[in-house]
């Protein structure tokens, strides 16, 4: 096996990846590992949502090489991405593979693994907070809560053929909360998976743009104006939807307004 132990000295080993958390962009919300692993690092590799905040926490002098991917749009393909961890670490310098959020969580960490292990690179893992627990704390819900959910699922809209199938029976029922990542292009066919399946047109819908930054937006819509509400809110930056969430504030509107 390849990952090295917690309590090694990793900077200071050669042939090494580190594959680091940047959290959803705040810097206040890198952990101190991670911090850590920047400062030391000779070449960062980074995706395109890592924040410029994090970026410049870098230690100054650190080759920066982007490798950002965007959905639909122009990007460096994963084998290329895969040459680059391996080409710089063969170099014996200390390579930090910057990922938004947390590495674990859609983000090809086990395809760029796959590719140092047969070179004889080792590597380690900094977790960092995905996107999902920043934007549920933006709209101050929790993912689980008793009586209503006692398991969240973590989806993503688009896999390698497209638009990405899951249980949408399940996921339709009452009660139901789900993170959806990468979903704003996927909107229009969440919206008619969950309809399709019995889903309510009220189901609650939030999507938080650019969580924890200063530009952060909170859009709280429903299945029925789901796609409406997007396209008024003409998002740019990164986003992810809540299937069966609404913002605090709005379901608390919700709840006076049924009771009276």
């Amino acid at each position: 096996m390849s990952k090295l132990p917690s309590d090694q000295n990793q900077t200071a080993i050669g042939r090494h990846v580190a594959f680091v958390g940047a959290g959803p962009g705040d810097p206040e919300l890198l952990t101190r590992k991670a911090h850590n692993a920047l400062l030391a690092a000779d070449v960062v590799i980074y995706d395109r949502l890592v924040s410029r905040p994090i970026l410049d926490l870098c230690r100054a002098g650190a080759i920066m090489v982007p490798v950002g991917k965007e959905g639909f749009g122009p990007s460096k393909s994963q084998q290329e991405i895969n040459a680059l961890l391996v080409a710089h670490a063969q170099n014996g310098v200390c390579v930090v593979r910057l990922k938004g959020g947390d590495p674990t969580v859609f983000g090809r960490l086990d395809e760029e693994i796959d590719a140092l292990e047969p070179e004889g690179i080792t590597w380690d893992i900094v977790p960092g907070i995905t996107a999902a627990s920043a934007s549920v704390a933006a709209i101050g819900q929790s993912l689980t809560k008793r009586g209503r959910n006692q398991a969240v699922r973590y989806m993503t809209a688009h896999d390698m053929q497209g638009f990405a199938e899951h249980d949408w029976h399940t996921l339709a029922r009452e009660g139901e909360v789900a993170a959806v990542y990468m979903g704003k292009r996927a909107a229009r066919f969440v919206q008619g998976r969950m309809l399709m399946h019995g889903a309510s047109p009220a189901t609650p819908v939030s999507i938080v743009e650019n969580a924890s930054r200063p530009d952060q937006r909170i859009i709280s819509s429903t299945l029925a104006r789901l796609e409406a509400d997007l396209a008024k809110a003409g998002l740019s930056g990164p986003a992810l939807m809540f299937l069966g969430l609404a913002p605090r504030a709005a379901q608390m509107e919700l709840q006076e307004g049924i009771a009276l």
